[in-house]
């Protein structure tokens, strides 16, 4: 724990907004001199899997961006008969019952539906005894971000914040990390009740983006999405957005009488397409 703490307290010191900044800047550099190395030297600090990328070649991206939100093939990601799948290669950082709307960040280390929703109370108060995950994806890993069940869209937030890493350690020092840091929180309606998906960013995350409204613009202020005036619907397994690098995805369901899968648990690797819940 003491390393954690070592390893963090620099965080609170580094100009963390223009250093995602100026790396969304190199990782859009078309130039194949400068991309090529980054892109190498990426895959090999990593040891990323390019066998399950669509594009196996790294030298065909044109860009480090387009090597990270890389698609993959698709027989590489059979989608699980079950009522919900994972929707995200990375590994569970924390998942279990929501208890008195509040949910565990780490050990020893717990915060608030109603701060990570950033919502009214009325509909943060819907998830007070439900159902919750947290999914870290890695600098290696795949970042398309697929939908869990069949859903229809009905509101967005876009919440500002600050930008710390999101990481295992951070998450076991820094205090309601995921209801500080910026993040979009999306609401479904699912046959299994209401469901959340929140997109936390992070340090270097140059966007966070959604098939239905691309690329999010950051901005200071909160901005409210309604959708309920559409129809915007998703199949499970259908992408529903990306993050340009690394960071989080928490699924949380106000549905109480839903149960994880009991061989699931916190510090295990998980893969898109694979079964949450039967």
């Amino acid at each position: 724990m003491i390393t954690d703490y070592l390893k963090t307290l620099p965080l609170y010191l580094i100009p963390k907004q223009l250093l995602t900044v100026l790396i969304g800047l190199l990782a859009n550099v078309k130039s194949p001199l400068i991309k090529n190395w980054f892109i190498k030297n990426w895959i090999a600090l990593y040891q990323v899997n390019m066998q399950d990328a669509l594009e196996e070649d790294p030298r065909q991206y044109t860009c480090f961006n387009d090597f990270f939100i890389r698609h993959l093939k698709p027989e590489k990601r059979p989608l699980a008969q079950a009522s919900v799948t994972c929707p995200i290669d990375g590994l569970i950082s924390q998942m279990g019952p929501i208890k008195k709307g509040q949910l565990i960040q780490a050990k020893g280390k717990y915060y608030s539906v109603s701060e990570l929703l950033a919502c009214k109370p009325e509909m943060s108060e819907r998830f007070s005894n439900g159902l919750f995950t947290t999914l870290y994806l890695a600098p290696k890993d795949y970042h398309r971000i697929h939908m869990p069940i069949d859903a229809t869209l009905r509101s967005m937030i876009y919440v500002p914040g600050t930008l710390f890493p999101v990481q295992p350690a951070t998450a076991r020092v820094i205090p309601k990390l995921f209801g500080r840091n910026e993040r979009l929180v999306i609401f479904f309606d699912t046959e299994l009740g209401l469901m959340s998906m929140v997109l936390v960013g992070a340090t270097i995350v140059g966007a966070i983006n959604t098939v239905w409204h691309g690329d999010i613009k950051r901005c200071k202020n909160k901005t409210h999405f309604n959708y309920e005036h559409q129809t915007i619907k998703l199949n499970q397994g259908d992408e529903m957005g990306h993050f340009k690098l690394g960071s989080t995805v928490v699924l949380l369901f106000a549905n109480n009488e839903l149960k994880w899968l009991e061989e699931l648990n916190a510090g295990r690797a998980v893969q898109f397409g694979e079964a949450l819940i039967v």
